[in-house]
């Protein structure tokens, strides 16, 4: 099982950044995928999480109407499209995946029922 991160860097507020999470080594429609972050010092948060096999989506209120996550082209592989970045978004940025019966947290929002994640890609948005 394999998920890597890219698309991270520094951008001005403002501005967007598209990330991407390649996954392989499962059927991507039998496992949740959310995409979590961490800023130095504080906790790591759920940011928008993806149910492949229904299309399902969730989103944390912070990033509600300015991010977007997908899943497709090329297949097995999630999209977080984030626009109107702001300098709190700053943070590294992780891809986790979850057996969905597994998951007993509505919408996937516990990182602690996740079973595999990538190293992460660093989004800096600077004011």
């Amino acid at each position: 099982v394999q998920l890597v991160e890219s698309g991270g860097g520094l951008v001005q507020a403002g501005g967007s950044l598209r990330l991407s999470c390649a996954t392989s080594g499962f059927i991507l429609d039998d496992y949740i995928i959310g995409w979590f972050r961490q800023a130095p010092g504080k906790e790591r948060e759920v940011v928008a999480t993806i149910t492949t096999y229904n299309g399902h989506t969730y989103y944390a209120d912070s990033v509600k109407g300015r991010f977007t996550i997908s899943s497709g082209n090329p297949k097995n592989t999630v999209y977080l499209q984030m626009t109107s970045l702001k300098p709190e978004d700053t943070a590294d940025y992780e891809c986790a995946a979850g057996r969905l019966d597994a998951i007993t947290v509505v919408d996937g929002t516990d990182p602690y029922q996740y079973d595999y994640w990538g190293r992460g890609t660093q989004v800096t948005v600077s004011s």
